[in-house]
């Protein structure tokens, strides 16, 4: 088929393109419509002083600081955690790699909801851990453990760090583990191979895992909700007292639209830093004939 007006001839579309118009329709509808509607909300529900009314209140800013500081101790947490896990199974036999990766996607096909109220069994002031302190003599008096900064901590990053494990055991099974074994026959220390050629090669898949919990963790809701206290309210449950209990959606829909943007912010500045086009394989093939 050729264009009348350039001579040019025309692709037509293959069958992968055609098959997934569907599930692009899906996400405009199921995604864009809502949030245009939010964002179309924030400024006319009453009026665009919502935004306004939320850059002066003192509880709003100590929330969006409180999120991201959140945010930020759950990435480093369970990358931290994540990559020995990731390493194992990258440099583990067929056996134990099985084991390994099947209980970790036992933690996908456990419920959310479920992993949550568990820590708050095991956490609370007659929950598990308490009772075995308790009666091992390590302490008079139960802890603290369950609706503090702690807990959220201690649910989010085991929700999350699956994330980071996938990411970064991604990274690691595409650097061969005979460069480790070639620097140590040149004379390095298993660990000084492993800091000066393992580690740089597969830090693409770290930042990957890092941005991708980093994000998820600016939306959660159901975790902090459930083991945090008064104290460390995220911007997640400032929306919902908003809207379910202040009934105030425009003000509930303008945070909403804060946090996408701190969100889309973030994704542009770890575009720009550590390349995310590159890290999430988006790039083009310049350089390729």
């Amino acid at each position: 088929m050729t264009s009348p007006e350039t001579g040019r001839r025309l692709r037509r579309p293959d069958f992968w393109t055609l098959a997934g118009l569907p599930g692009l329709l899906f996400v405009l509808l199921a995604f864009g419509v809502p949030m245009v509607t939010i964002v179309v909300r924030s400024l006319t529900d009453p009026s665009p002083e919502n935004f306004q009314f939320l850059f002066t209140d003192e509880l709003f800013r100590r929330s969006l600081l409180r999120t991201v500081y959140v945010a930020l101790l759950v990435t480093a947490l369970s990358v931290l955690l994540g990559y020995p896990y990731a390493y194992a199974m990258a440099r583990s036999g067929p056996v134990l790699r099985t084991w390994l990766m099947g209980a970790l996607l036992l933690s996908f096909w456990t419920s959310l909801l479920v992993r949550t109220f568990a820590w708050g069994v095991l956490l609370s002031n007659t929950g598990v851990v308490n009772d075995l302190l308790l009666d091992l003599g390590i302490i008079d008096q139960p802890l603290p453990l369950i609706r503090n900064l702690f807990a959220v901590l201690v649910g989010m990053v085991h929700v999350l760090v699956p994330f980071a494990i996938l990411a970064i055991y991604a990274s690691l099974r595409g650097v061969d583990a005979e460069l480790e074994q070639a620097a140590q026959v040149m004379g390095a220390r298993p660990a000084r191979a492993f800091w000066h050629v393992t580690l740089p090669l597969s830090l693409p898949g770290v930042a990957a895992g890092a941005v991708l919990v980093f994000v998820l963790s600016l939306g959660f809701y159901l975790t902090p909700a459930l083991l945090g206290g008064p104290a460390d309210i995220l911007v997640s449950q400032s929306i919902v007292l908003q809207v379910q209990q202040y009934l105030d959606p425009g003000v509930g829909s303008a945070m909403a639209v804060v946090l996408l943007a701190l969100v889309l912010a973030f994704l542009a500045i770890a575009s720009k830093v550590v390349g995310l086009g590159r890290i999430l394989g988006v790039t083009g093939k310049e350089g390729t004939s």
